[in-house]
């Protein structure tokens, strides 16, 4: 069976990302953070970002831009930015499947709450679905941190709000 050229460039796209996947987790396992991961991020993935980044370049111009290697690659591109800033910050996820798990119950309730009271309330919401998904992500008792900060609050200047988002709550706890 003969394997189209653009279906072999796609695969090759696909084990270079894998690669960089496979990086990520050798890392996670080796419980690497801060500037230990990033070193092994560079050490062990630049050459597959690199090659991403040349792949897509040489594919941009000779596909069309509707198949679906065209997308893919016009998307690689676009976020090229995004993608390369992975190995310049060891904070900066590969992937966004932590932010898109953790926005998944409130986006499956976004119809419930099409009638939160007023046009203000969207960004309430918002507010308040980021304190809690930070302090699940930090493993804090919501409610602990709630009662903590909630009283008194509104007699609060802004420069003493800052110190209270989560991580900064159970630093100081």
């Amino acid at each position: 069976m003969k394997v189209h050229q653009d279906d072999a460039d796609a695969v090759k796209m696909v084990l270079c990302m894998d690669a960089l996947f496979t990086v990520e987790r050798g890392a996670a396992e080796l419980g690497l953070a801060g500037a230990e991961k990033l070193a092994y991020r560079l050490e062990h993935g630049e050459s597959w970002l690199n090659e991403i980044h040349e792949a897509g370049l040489l594919l941009a111009p000779r596909v069309l831009p509707k198949s679906k290697i065209g997308e893919a690659v016009t998307y690689l591109l676009n976020q090229w930015e995004k993608l390369k800033r992975t190995f310049l910050d060891a904070e900066v996820e590969l992937s966004n499947n932590i932010a898109e798990n953790s926005m998944r119950p409130w986006a499956l309730g976004r119809k419930n709450w099409l009638q939160v009271g007023s046009v203000k309330a969207g960004p309430k919401v918002a507010a308040i679905a980021s304190v809690v998904e930070s302090c699940r992500r930090l493993k804090l008792p919501v409610t602990d941190y709630l009662l903590d900060i909630l009283p008194g609050l509104e007699r609060r200047t802004l420069s003493e709000v800052a110190p209270l988002t989560p991580s900064r709550w159970a630093a100081h706890r």
